[in-house]
């Protein structure tokens, strides 16, 4: 196949964060393969060994549902009667196994090339928070030795102020007979 089916952004947009996994939703899964959501599904329960948990693939429940529907700005999802079912990446692989044409395939070369290029987003930017973090944490220490010098400037400041007290002469003294 030439070239990429899909824009990546648009399979992007389609990977959702839910229960802590990023997932794509069986409608747009299906819209990607350009099946069916019935027909994908029905793949699916014919082959339910390659999907054994929730790390694979799981249904919505009906709170998280109405939260993925207002997040993406949808009224409806066309008539759907029965709670999506979404698939985390390992799901997305094992969805190449039983869906065999030539845009199954190519798409989900793609879909996975996505997933790992988020994985490695995600990566750079925890290193970048870390280092962002190492960086406050040295300002802030700098902050403290700045406190300390203008107290301890402040201090010399206030003694150069002050008035001396009257200093008690020693050595001779001639009135004092």
């Amino acid at each position: 196949m030439k070239g990429t089916l899909i824009p990546e952004e648009i399979v992007m947009n389609k990977i959702f964060l839910i229960r802590g996994m990023k997932v794509m939703i069986d409608k747009d899964l299906a819209e990607l393969y350009q099946v069916q959501t019935r027909n994908l599904n029905q793949a699916v329960n014919r082959n339910l060994k390659r999907f054994p948990g929730e790390d694979f693939m799981f249904q919505l429940t009906e709170n998280e549902s109405k939260n993925l529907k207002f997040q993406i700005g949808t009224s409806s999802w066309g008539g759907t009667r029965k709670l999506p079912y979404v698939f985390t990446e390992q799901g997305v692989a094992m969805l190449s196994g039983i869906l065999n044409s030539d845009i199954a395939i190519a798409v989900n070369v793609q879909i996975m090339r996505v997933f790992t290029r988020i994985r490695q987003m995600l990566v750079e930017t925890t290193d970048l928070r870390l280092e962002i973090e190492k960086i406050k944490d040295k300002l802030n220490n700098q902050d403290k030795n700045m406190e300390i010098v203008f107290k301890y400037l402040d201090e010399l400041v206030e003694k150069q102020n002050a008035p001396n007290p009257p200093r008690t002469r020693i050595g001779f003294k001639p009135d004092a007979y």
